[in-house]
């Protein structure tokens, strides 16, 4: 069968990993931000207690806090999870640390203190945080510092290119991904920069928005040997879609508990 263009310049340019580099990914359910809910805030180290319990893989955020330390930590300020006001990267480590999700004894925590809690146990995807204008590749240098050392099964990901295409040049054992949503990108255009984006990225597994499955682009990557694992999973029926188009559900609530 001949290949398209874009099928050869894949393989070229975005080569599969090799064999059991990141096979593992599509072996675990991955609870997203934790195994979370009501008393158990995403992110929380009670929430990856409750995800280790359940033998569920974690999958995180992380941005940096004001003095350079890689957070685990979803949103770019502190109103909605925290109840307070101001950006996220305007506190101290410390700071944040000091925080209280409302109705809890859980803060936010250091990527350092989850990686100490989990322990290998189980896997965990770290999802880099990223958005225009800001330096990620800080951010990349200083969870590397962090992961570099740890033993457990771990990848980072993000929807930034810079992210992955980082990991491969500097850190190449680490496993990466790329995060892809083609909400608003359909079409010829959306495919070409899909195509464009994994092209510079080079990750060694895609985490796809589950609300664009089934996707050719998708299918075409996990055809040729590109671990697809799936977000966010919320329902049985989205659980059930994820089995059919993808290798790992990374899924909260009803999707997790099915």
């Amino acid at each position: 069968m001949r290949l398209s263009l874009s099928a050869l310049i894949d393989r070229w340019l975005a080569p599969t990993p090799a064999a059991g580099k990141a096979d593992w990914i599509g072996q675990w359910t991955f609870a997203h931000r934790g195994l979370h809910g009501q008393d158990l805030p995403e992110n929380s180290l009670a929430a990856a207690r409750g995800a280790i319990a359940a033998k569920f893989g974690i999958e995180c955020d992380v941005q940096r806090s004001r003095d350079a330390t890689p957070m685990v930590f979803h949103d770019w300020d502190v109103e909605r999870l925290l109840g307070l006001e101001g950006e996220t990267e305007a506190f101290m480590a410390d700071e944040l640390k000091a925080m209280r999700y409302p109705g809890t004894e859980e803060g936010p925590v250091a990527l350092s203190e989850l990686l100490d809690l989990i322990s290998g146990r189980v896997p965990l995807l770290i999802e880099i945080k990223s958005k225009r204008g800001y330096d990620v590749e800080q951010s990349c240098e200083l969870v590397q510092k962090v992961v570099e050392k740890y033993r457990g099964l771990h990848a980072v990901m993000s929807f930034d290119p810079r992210v992955s295409r980082w990991f491969a040049r500097h850190s190449p054992e680490t496993v990466r991904g790329l995060v892809i949503t083609e909400e608003g990108t359909k079409g010829l255009r959306g495919d070409l920069r899909r195509h464009v984006a994994l092209w510079h990225a080079k990750p060694d597994f895609l985490a796809y928005d589950i609300r664009d499955l089934p996707s050719r682009f998708a299918a075409r990557q996990r055809a040729r040997g590109m671990p697809v694992a799936t977000w966010t999973v919320r329902s049985p029926e989205l659980l059930e879609r994820a089995s059919r188009h993808a290798d790992a559900p990374i899924a909260e609530g009803a999707g997790i508990a099915a």
